[in-house]
Parts: C-alpha cells; structure tokens; sequence
C-alpha cells in the first residue's frame, strides 16, 4: 500500500479544537466554532480505504466517467466485506485516475454522501474490546500480526484507544512498517490529516504502542487492536 496514491484525500473534521495545558501537560478541548460539516467519519473513511484497497484497480489511460458513472463505481466497491479481497479479474475498475488518493481529491462530495455515516463509526462491532484490559504480551503478539498483515498487503483497519481515559478513540490505516532495533514502527493513513502520515511505534522493550503527537492528541502510550478483520471484529 502506497501513500498517499491508495488513501482519501477527504479530512474527517474534529469536533473539537484540542491543545496542550501548559501548565500540566495535559490534553485539553474546546468545541470548535462553526460546528463541522464533516466529522465523526474515522472508522468509515478507514473502512473505504481497506475496501478500495481489497476490491478495486485504477485505470489511470482510461476514459473519464461522469458523477453518475462512478457512483456506481464507489457503491460496487462498498457493497463489498472489507474482511475480504477480490480475486484477480473480479476487481472494480476505476478508469481515469492513478489511485484513490486522486480519485477522491476529484469527487469529494460523492465520496462524502457514499462512504457512511457518523453513527457507523460508534456501532462498529469491534469496539467491544476496548473495554477488557491490554496486557503487554499480548500487545506484543497483536504487533508481530499487524507487521505480518501490513507486509501482506492487507492495509489493516486499527483502532487506537486510551480506555478509559479516552483521550484517543480513533481509527486509522497501516501503510507501511520497517524495523528500528528492537522497535516497529509503522506509516498511517490517519482520516483527520489525510495529506500527512502519521507514525505509529510498537516499542520492543516495554511491548508498548506509542503514537507521535498530532493536532488532535499529545501523543504517548496508547493501545491498538486491528478491527474489519473477523467475525468479532
């Protein structure tokens, strides 16, 4: 999976203004004025870039369709399980563009009314896990499967969680991951900054996932569970 060519160029807006105390250190939030017109779409954009990435090909030489033409190009390619991947010839066929990176930067607001709603991102199924504790071993064996699946091209869906502090309640895409020592550090699609990866750090010593800081988190330890991937998740 390259980035950005096989990622959204749309932003999932926060609903809040996050910043730093800095006083204590820690995270504070104010609601954002005027309200978003798009949030609440991380788990769903993530969703749609696994899909694209499973169950579609881009045709860059080929011609152009119009608004009616690809949105039932993007419907064909969300009616599919993101917990599978298309065989070869089964594909949908994008003509036109080189990735979905473009393909999205094009059509925005097809791909806003296509890709879900807001509440899908609370319902997904998964979330039941963030409430059970995350022991470091096992943390560990969900790193080594999620380089395994990255290098397997399978772009896995993660959730990054602090529960129950809640500071990070977020979905991303894994693009990529190499070796630092004894750590992994994986590239993500991050829906909130489309146009800039994020890093995220399994940390071998302490089998401890630590996220760099973003605008909308102060960064630090977190946990991490991949999700769209089994019948639980």
């Amino acid at each position: 999976m390259v980035f950005p060519r096989d990622t959204l160029a749309i932003t999932n807006e926060t609903r809040w203004i996050y910043g730093k105390d800095p006083v204590t250190g820690e995270q504070v939030h104010v609601v954002r004025e005027p309200p978003p017109t798009y949030a609440l779409r991380c788990f769903v954009l993530s969703r749609t870039v696994k899909r694209f990435h499973a169950h579609a090909v881009f045709d860059p030489g080929a011609a152009r369709l119009d608004e009616a033409g690809y949105r039932v190009r993007i419907r064909a390619v969300l009616r599919r399980s993101p917990r599978t991947r298309s065989e070869t010839g089964e594909a949908v066929v994008i003509p036109g563009y080189d990735g979905l990176y473009t393909f999205s930067e094009a059509w925005p607001r097809l791909f806003q009314e296509e890709c879900g709603k807001g509440w899908e991102s609370y319902v997904q199924r998964g979330h039941w896990r963030m409430v059970f504790p995350f022991g470091r071993r096992g943390q560990e064996r969900q790193a080594a499967a999620l380089v395994a699946r990255v290098r397997d091209g399978r772009a896995p869906v993660v959730h990054l969680v602090d529960f129950p502090g809640l500071k990070i309640n977020h979905a991303t895409v894994l693009c990529d991951v190499r070796q630092d020592g004894v750590d992994w550090v994986f590239q993500m699609y991050d829906p909130n900054t489309p146009a800039v990866p994020v890093e995220l750090r399994f940390d071998g010593t302490r089998r401890q996932f630590v996220m760099a800081p973003v605008p909308y988190f102060v960064g630090g330890d977190i946990d991490v569970y991949e999700v769209y991937c089994g019948w639980l998740k």
